[in-house]
């Protein structure tokens, strides 16, 4: 993996929220990056700063309140933080597309399918004429699995079911063959019959034209079931990465421990569901100390009093916790806390 090619870096991003009263960090100095044809998961509860992400990566944050503090995000070695918003249409949408958490909000119920998927092409593609334009929409709208595609141009958002209209969306998200494709909780509002089509549509198109995948969300039978490697974020943070098949098999932060160990398993019959005490903390409230402290089982005074850093604990996995950095606690409970 090492060999390939960087698509993406993102370099200490920082984004904060501005109000009358503070500063909200949503992100909070964030580094990671995504391989050329490599589908990338990022998970997390809600609040965690998975789409305050995204958005950051597409340049959509809303300004004011938001802005990129500091940091920098590296697209093919260029920085999109110093580009202007003329130069970001020309990458969004062409070179870095975004398929976002609800179609039907997303869709403009004023127009037809049609118009939308003709104009999100003659935006980047001047030259093309507007019938060339709708050959190639009905071309994509075909690759992604909708049936009577010419039918369907003519059609509304609201005329598709919930499962088309996320079809439409991947659809004009891939229209214009972007190297880069963002995914923002995709399959939250379909059901599980069309969460698994879905899922297997976008490993397909991975594989078939090369897209960088980048999917974010928080159900973890979609990162183990699609993605390579894995990030988890935790209040702003990233606090554990790893590739998927070790998160799955040694999670080492007790916060993605807690996550596994929430999911529900038909094999095993339990009382009751496990689940994270207590409740991701409002960004920019925890001034000291480990973020994850007050919700943690195994936290000492060093987590109340210190915020930890990444520690390497393998060359392809990396942890925000003191237990793998306290040589009292590695030596005395580290196997027990992993084994448990």
């Amino acid at each position: 993996m090492s060999q390939r090619k960087r698509i993406l870096e993102v370099n200490d991003l920082q984004t904060t929220f501005f109000t009358d009263f503070s500063e909200i960090p949503a992100v909070d100095h964030i580094d990671f990056h995504l391989f050329d044809g490599e589908i990338l998961g990022i998970v997390g509860e809600s609040g965690c700063g998975k789409s305050v992400t995204s958005l950051s990566i597409m340049g959509l944050i809303p300004n004011p309140p938001g802005k990129i503090v500091g940091g920098e995000i590296l697209y093919n070695t260029r920085d999109l933080t110093g580009l202007s918003e003329k130069e970001m249409r020309e990458i969004r949408g062409n070179e870095i597309a975004m398929i976002f958490q609800e179609p039907m909000t997303s869709l403009n119920p004023l127009f037809t399918i049609g118009n939308q998927m003709v104009e999100a092409i003659l935006i980047h593609e001047k030259d093309w004429s507007k019938k060339k334009a709708e050959t190639r929409a009905i071309e994509i709208l075909k690759l992604v699995g909708l049936p009577r595609a010419d039918a369907l141009m003519k059609d509304y958002p609201h005329q598709l079911s919930g499962g088309m209209r996320q079809r439409v969306m991947i659809a004009m998200a891939l229209v214009c063959n972007p190297k880069i494709l963002i995914a923002d909780e995709p399959t939250t509002a379909l059901d599980v019959t069309i969460q698994a089509q879905i899922l297997k549509l976008m490993k397909e198109l991975n594989v078939r034209l090369g897209t960088a995948i980048l999917l974010i969300t928080h159900d973890l039978g979609v990162v183990a079931e699609t993605c390579e490697r894995v990030i988890v974020m935790y209040a702003g943070q990233i606090i554990e990465e790893a590739p998927t098949k070790l998160i799955f098999e040694n999670p080492q932060h007790p916060y993605t421990q807690g996550l596994i160990q929430s999911v529900p398993d038909m094999r095993f019959k339990k009382d009751r569901l496990y689940s994270i005490p207590g409740n991701v903390p409002k960004p920019g409230s925890i001034k000291n100390g480990c973020r994850f402290a007050e919700r943690c089982e195994f936290a000492f005074d060093r987590c109340l009093k210190e915020n930890p850093e990444l520690y390497k604990t393998a060359d392809v996995h990396q942890t925000r916790c003191f237990l793998y950095d306290d040589e009292r606690v590695k030596q005395d409970g580290h196997e027990a806390i992993i084994e448990s």
